[in-house]
């Protein structure tokens, strides 16, 4: 009686059923580094836009308030116009309060701009939209003329040097001086504040002097 044996050979996975299973894996991997890559980019998209937005809305507000700046001028120039009058036409006017012209004759130096009483006798102009206000205070103590006893004034000394002199001889001097080459220019000091229509808010200042 013959006996054939049989041996089995172990079975072998197809070529491109190997192809297959290794794409799977690669997709398998690359999906959530796709992911990632997306989300990075998503991220820096939006850094990047909120920089820009950032430097555009910083560029705007610095030209709205240089814009406010040159309003503001607007009551500087209508203090110094009014003061400048006023001293060629009656020079006596400026010992007194004018409340029509926004003057005060007197200056409260415990006071700032920020004080309520600062403004006190301002007046208003529009331009634009946009409130001006403004006022003029005399940096004296008291009422009157800057040279009466009581009184103490903010004053400088004319400059009476030549126009070739290096040198000038003029100088700061307190009221109660009497060393002053001639008479004394009185300090006048203009303060204006805008209110845009934007909510900005800038104040400019500008020193007058105007011989006593």
């Amino acid at each position: 009686m013959n006996t054939t044996a049989s041996t089995s050979l172990p079975t072998r996975q197809p070529m491109h059923d190997r192809h297959r299973s290794g794409d799977l894996r690669a997709r398998g991997v690359a999906l959530p580094v796709m992911m990632i890559m997306l989300t990075v980019m998503l991220i820096s998209s939006i850094y990047l836009i909120r920089s820009s937005l950032s430097g555009t809305l910083l560029t705007s507000s610095l030209a709205y308030d240089a814009s406010l700046t040159k309003a503001a001028d607007l009551g500087l120039l209508t203090g110094f116009q009014w003061l400048k009058d006023t001293a060629l036409a009656n020079k006596a006017v400026l010992d007194d309060d004018s409340a029509g012209n926004a003057y005060v004759a007197t200056f409260d130096t415990t006071q700032s701009i920020a004080s309520p009483e600062f403004w006190v006798g301002s007046l208003t102009l529009e331009q634009d939209g946009n409130r001006i206000e403004y006022v003029i205070h005399r940096m004296c103590a008291l009422k009157g003329t800057y040279d009466k006893p009581s009184n103490s004034c903010m004053q400088t000394a004319p400059n009476t040097s030549n126009s070739g002199s290096a040198v000038p001889l003029g100088s700061s001097l307190a009221a109660d001086s009497t060393n002053l080459a001639g008479a004394p220019q009185v300090h006048y000091i203009v303060t204006a504040r805008i209110f845009g229509v934007r909510g900005g808010n800038v104040v400019n200042q500008a020193v007058v002097l105007i011989g006593a």
